[in-house]
This record gives structure tokens, C-alpha cells and sequence, in this order.
């Protein structure tokens, strides 16, 4: 049940961020993120349980700038320092627009091992897999300033299916 695939297509616009991962939102705010991005933007994270599917979806489309991993802890997924403490992958797309999209895969308590698939200066698009997070964790969605969020903390939502977001413009 944990690595089920369940194909899925999105209608997609050039603003638009589509969920990258099913679970439930567990932070929408403002922040400072130092590590690649060095700016302030909105972040907006998803936590997966061992009962949602874990494939992650690529939010946006756009061009791979960045790809990395880090090494890490493995604390609960849900908790903030998970984003800068546990294991991670981070992938950073530029849209056409120019903005930049930073996608973080997290590892929870459960969870050991990460799979990201884009590779940098590759052309991504929304339906297209960003990779996977064996049982469970977060994924969490650095955005620009003045990004329109629709989503809620506590909202369940769908990867692939569910609009997060519209980008400034």
C-alpha cells in the first residue's frame, strides 16, 4: 500500500502551483529560507502519513536549477526543524516566468530514503513524478512573496489534483 501509483493528470496554467504530494497542510507562513534560496518567501508544507501515497508530483513548470541532498536526522516530519534537521532532498525550478520554486522532499521518523528524479537543466512540467518518500514524511514549498495561497493548515489535499497556489504577477 505505501508505494501504490495512482497515474494522475492536471490541467495547468503558467502561475499556477499544483500540490506536489498527498497528506494533510501542515504550515503556511511567511519565512526566512537561508539554505538555497537566501530570501523571504512563503512556505507552504504538506505532511504525508503511512497512509497516504507517496509518490511527489513536480509543482510547477518550468527548468531544474538546482538539485541536491543532505544528510540528516530523522525527526517527525511534522515538526518545523524537520525542514532544516531531518534528511532532504531540494530541487529548485525557474518557471517562465522567472520565478523561482524550491521543492523540499523531507524524511520523517519513518521514512529512509529518499527518491528525487529531475536532474538539473531538465524541463519539467506539471503530471511529471519529482520522485518519492518511502513511508511517509513532508514536502514543503518555498514561494515568492505575493504568491496567492489556497490552501488552509489542517486542509487535506491531493498531489497533483489540489491547486496550492498562483504566482504573483
Amino acid at each position: 500500500n505505501f508505494f501504490r501509483y495512482e497515474p494522475r493528470k492536471h490541467s495547468d496554467g503558467p502561475l499556477e502551483i499544483v500540490c506536489p504530494a498527498d497528506g494533510r497542510v501542515v504550515v503556511v507562513e511567511e519565512t526566512e529560507e537561508t539554505e538555497l534560496l537566501g530570501c523571504r518567501c512563503l512556505q507552504v508544507s504538506v505532511f504525508m502519513s503511512v497512509f497516504d501515497m507517496h509518490v511527489n508530483w513536480i509543482p510547477c513548470n518550468g527548468v531544474v536549477e538546482h538539485v541536491s541532498h543532505t544528510d540528516g536526522r530523522f525527526l517527525s516530519a511534522h515538526l518545523p526543524k524537520s525542514s532544516t534537521d531531518n534528511e532532504r532532498s531540494a530541487v529548485i525550478i525557474r518557471t517562465e516566468g522567472g520565478d523561482r520554486i524550491l521543492v523540499r522532499q523531507v524524511a520523517g521518523a519513518i521514512a529512509r530514503r529518499i527518491v528525487t528524479y529531475p536532474e538539473v537543466g531538465q524541463r519539467v512540467d506539471i503530471n511529471q513524478n519529482l520522485g518519492f518518500i518511502k513511508f511517509g514524511s513532508r514536502v514543503d514549498l518555498y514561494l515568492p512573496l505575493g504568491t496567492k495561497v489556497h490552501v488552509k493548515v489542517g486542509q487535506k489535499v491531493q498531489g497533483n489534483i489540489t491547486d496550492i497556489a498562483t504566482l504573483p504577477r
